[in-house]
């Protein structure tokens, strides 16, 4: 989805809350893949959901904005024989995620046992957890920070992973103090 089409879906959402939320569960991730510490962003889905979309989504929003952090490693329950390379992360890598590490679920329903169990792992081990849910009530105090689309279809499940992709790569609004300091002691303009 281009930036004319995600301005429009924000403007078809305004009042809703939606941006809002999409864009303070942004700030969430994009927060915990740059901080110092930061090692990584994983992503993983459900048996029955791969969030290829929003992997590709945010691997070219790294690239236009020139965040290479926000650019996932796709972990994928089932890897195909012969599958790319950018495709052929299993969950076993999950269990490497230690402190540093982000790890953000995206699962239209309910998560499976040993996802949660692998995810709780991932958590004990110092990992960032973030979840863009329907509301399945094991996550509630599994992850950090949360998005949940209750109810969703997949369709607009799949519209709010357009506002939190774009929402990501922009950059956070600057304090009325951080560009008084940079008017203050930028380079003089010189005037012909």
């Amino acid at each position: 989805m281009d930036a004319v089409r995600v301005s429009a879906l924000r403007q078809s959402l305004a009042g809703t809350g939606w941006p809002e939320r999409a864009g303070a569960f942004a700030a969430a991730l994009r927060g915990s893949v740059t901080r110092r510490s930061a090692s990584g962003l994983l992503l993983v889905g459900t048996p029955r959901y791969e969030p290829w979309h929003l992997a590709a989504h945010l691997s070219d929003e790294a690239a236009y904005g020139g965040l290479p952090e926000l650019a996932p490693t796709l972990l994928r329950h089932a890897v195909p024989t012969g599958a790319p390379e950018h495709l052929a992360c299993g969950l076993p890598r999950l269990a490497e995620a230690r402190a540093g590490a982000t790890v953000l679920l995206v699962a239209p329903g309910p998560a499976d046992a040993p996802l949660l169990e692998r995810l709780d792992g991932a958590r004990r081990a110092g990992a960032v957890l973030l979840a863009l849910d329907d509301g399945d009530p094991e996550l509630t105090d599994l992850a950090h920070e949360r998005l949940t689309v209750p109810g969703a279809a997949e369709e607009p499940f799949e519209l709010v992973q357009h506002l939190v992709s774009s929402a990501a790569s922009a950059a956070p609004p600057r304090s009325r103090l951080s560009r008084l300091t940079e008017r203050l002691t930028a380079s003089p303009v010189l005037r012909w």
